[in-house]
């Protein structure tokens, strides 16, 4: 029997943003992820799984691409050896199966992936436009992509989520976070979600929108490497995604504040596309191959 128009098309447009997420290896890499027994950096019911898998990260991850590219250093060294322009679904691609790997996968998956990324970081040197020398692996460099990432996908989630976290869920995430940051080479990484607001607030004197942020920001706002009937919802979520950033984060990147517009247009629109996300890409998981912890 055939399956129902409903379904079908459910299916056809999570599969399509799966390519496009997890890419060519996502279906084997989710099957190595999420089946191979064996212990876990986090527990299923903790906040980072719950966090990590909801579609709300969608809009999370283009408001943390926006908010960390204010700092200049961490943006030269994004445009000089990310190939965010050449390849930006490699590289959407890469991180999403680093956020995979680290959340859901083996301990020994886990640590595999972050010493793929260290080695990585080992071999990034180079010095900003500005003249000022930079290094990938510098933990105040670190420190600072790590807290624009951890507050960007809290944001999104405490305002796109299914299941949004208490007070006390958002310190555990915080505190989750923390260990795969800690990993990566952040010497001190925040534990809760007032000390990750006080690191945010200390990184401002250093951040400013240069001519690269500015740059970036039209690319992932503008211009995406996306066929035509995809660039509506795309919109969508890049509205949602600015208008999930911090005020003070929108000028510096050339971007409005609309606090009206965004209330009445960007908020509901956000709710609407993340959504429809969560529904297409919903799959249920067998968690019984997550024991051993």
């Amino acid at each position: 029997m055939d399956r129902p128009a409903p379904s079908r098309a459910r299916e056809r447009l999570g599969d399509a943003l799966f390519r496009h997420v997890a890419g060519p290896s996502g279906a084997e890499n989710r099957a190595r992820i999420h089946d191979t027994p064996g212990p876990r950096w986090f527990a299923p019911e903790e906040p980072i799984c719950r966090v990590h898998g909801d579609a709300s990260m969608f809009v999370g991850g283009l408001s943390a691409l926006l908010l960390q590219s204010l700092h200049p250093r961490a943006m030269a060294a994004v445009a000089a050896h990310s190939g965010y322009r050449g390849d930006p679904w490699g590289r959407l691609q890469r991180t999403s199966t680093f956020l995979a790997c680290t959340t859901y996968g083996t301990a020994e998956d886990a640590q595999r992936a972050v010493d793929g990324v260290r080695a990585v970081h080992a071999r990034i040197r180079g010095r900003s436009p500005e003249g000022e020398p930079y290094r990938a692996d510098d933990p105040h460099l670190l420190e600072w992509v790590h807290v624009a990432e951890v507050d960007s996908f809290l944001r999104a989630h405490q305002r796109y989520g299914a299941r949004r976290l208490d007070a006390a869920g958002c310190d555990a995430y915080v505190a989750s976070a923390a260990r795969v940051g800690q990993a990566l080479g952040v010497r001190h990484p925040p534990r809760t979600a007032e000390e990750l607001a006080e690191r945010i607030e200390a990184f401002r004197p250093e951040l400013r929108g240069t001519r690269e942020a500015r740059a970036a920001a039209r690319f992932i706002l503008l211009r995406p490497p996306l066929p035509w009937p995809a660039r509506p919802p795309y919109a969508l979520l890049a509205a949602a995604a600015v208008a999930l950033l911090p005020p003070w984060a929108r000028h510096p990147l050339g971007l409005p504040l609309l606090p009206r517009t965004e209330r009445w247009c960007a908020a509901p629109a956000g709710a609407a596309v993340t959504a429809t996300i969560r529904w297409a890409m919903h799959r249920p998981v067998d968690s019984s191959v997550r024991s051993g912890r």
